[in-house]
């Protein structure tokens, strides 16, 4: 009784508002307390780096608190059925990009321990190229294994090289880590694998996979205008080349034919089983857990053969790398999956969902897309990019799904993906580089090139409108 009457005095206003207008709470305290626990769980995210505090924990309290505000207004109508079955959906959603991350991430993992990327590293390292040189061969890197692997991992690969390289030399560590934060960004935005946002859309089957590579010249032109820019004040000193040396481990080849043939699989049961490309990156999973199984049950006799060849050859320190060697462990690489990014999207799911449902993203949506036109929403989207991070930004599009011709979507592809190198906040490749080159790599540092950053973002804006311009043909994308 008293719970009744607490709901009642509470939901009153919103019961009034909801019997006019089909409980649009956007005007009820509901929504108002929403958006305040949105912007403040933001507010704790963006200031990730001087709080110390992991992203995922503001937005997974703020998700809990919006659905238990909106399941407590619907609760006091005798609605109990509508919010649960729009936490659902959203549930459903996040748990297909969920398992799609976490596969790729996982051979990702399984790579980094077969040391692929410590020898590509060494490699660089021991070339002996001049800083210009390598400036360039960096960003180039991080702009064509971003399409593949996820920017985060790329970009932090590409700094290990610089850093090494680079010792204190400021002039040449900061422009090479924002070349590689926007070579990153702008590989991973032409390809449904390159980061978070295009798969949401490639997913969603609002783009086809093929149509995606459209968007490398304007990608490319993103990430070229800025880095010949700041090429022009990179020293042209030719750092002393290092000694060290770096093998990698058995079936690390293996493992990346196993991780193509899984994005085969992937594109395959989407494009022509016409089933969630999850299924075939969880096929790809049981695969590569078998040929863990294989590397764990063949270690002992491949130790027995290689250590006879280095007795023989008397090679003292192969003998000695042999006894470091550990047995394959494919759980070891879930576990050392980015559970924080994924626990994140987690929270940005069900917060935008939330506010999606209550109608916040409707009159965004008509004021974006219908008052200011498709072409500046969508480059709005872009600058909103830089400063709130592009998963929510792309996931409140989506979930507005305004009608926009093939050339539009494309177009906030580019956008949202490329967007984020405005400023070192603006992805998480930036953010993570400000923690591995502390102190040389900065905020106001990035802030100094944002300009040319800016020149290269709309540039590859009307490259895509020119290129691409028999996409925009005014015929809505129904999914």
């Amino acid at each position: 009784m008293f719970r009744n009457f607490l709901l009642a005095l509470v939901c009153l206003p919103g019961m009034a508002f909801a019997a006019e207008s089909g409980l649009d709470l956007t005007t009820h305290w509901v929504g108002f307390f929403s958006i305040a626990i949105f912007v403040l769980a933001y507010a704790l995210v963006m200031g990730e780096e001087v709080l110390h505090l992991r992203k995922s924990k503001p937005v997974l309290i703020a998700a809990g608190v919006i659905w238990a505000a909106i399941g407590w207004v619907y609760a006091g109508t005798g609605d109990h059925h509508s919010a649960e079955a729009a936490v659902r959906h959203n549930l459903l959603e996040f748990a297909e990009l969920m398992l799609f991350l976490l596969v790729a991430m996982t051979y990702i993992n399984a790579m980094e321990e077969r040391r692929l990327f410590d020898r590509l590293r060494v490699v660089l390292v021991r070339s002996g190229m001049s800083l210009r040189s390598l400036f360039w061969v960096t960003g180039a890197l991080a702009f064509a294994i971003s399409p593949v692997a996820d920017n985060l991992t790329t970009a932090l690969l590409m700094c290990a090289v610089v850093m090494a390289v680079g010792a204190d030399n400021k002039a040449f560590i900061g422009p090479a880590c924002i070349n590689i934060v926007v070579g990153a960004n702008a590989g991973g935005a032409f390809s449904p694998f390159g980061d978070i946002t295009t798969l949401m859309v490639w997913q969603k089957g609002v783009i086809p996979f093929t149509d995606f590579f459209v968007l490398f010249l304007p990608s490319l032109v993103n990430w070229v205008i800025p880095a010949f820019i700041m090429s022009l004040f990179i020293p042209k000193d030719r750092p002393t080349a290092a000694t060290d040396d770096v093998q990698t481990k058995r079936g690390a080849k293996r493992i990346v034919c196993f991780f193509l043939g899984t994005i085969f699989l992937a594109v395959s049961f989407h494009n022509w089983l016409h089933l969630p490309p999850v299924v075939g990156m969880m096929l790809g999973l049981g695969i590569l857990k078998f040929f863990g199984f294989y590397l764990r049950k063949s270690l002992p006799r491949s130790l027995e053969r290689k250590r006879a060849l280095a007795e023989r050859d008397g090679d003292e320190q192969a003998l000695r790398a042999l006894g470091e060697v550990v047995p394959f462990d494919i759980f070891s690489k879930v576990a050392r999956a980015e559970w924080d990014t994924l626990l994140f999207f987690y929270g940005v799911v069900l917060c935008v969902g939330g506010l999606g449902f209550i109608g916040y993203l409707e009159l965004m949506s008509s004021f974006m897309y219908l008052d200011l036109g498709p072409t500046a929403a969508n480059i709005l989207v872009g600058i909103m990019s830089a400063i709130v991070d592009n998963i929510p930004v792309m996931f409140a599009v989506l979930t507005m799904m305004p009608g926009m011709d093939e050339g539009q979507w494309l177009l906030v592809t580019l956008t949202a993906g490329v967007g984020g190198s405005l400023l070192s906040i603006g992805s998480a490749a930036g953010v993570a580089l400000m923690g591995q080159a502390r102190g040389r790599y900065t905020f106001f540092g990035h802030l100094k090139w944002t300009w040319a950053i800016a020149l290269g973002y709309a540039a590859s804006i009307a490259v895509h409108m020119w290129i691409n311009s028999a996409l925009f043909d005014g015929v809505p994308i129904t999914v």
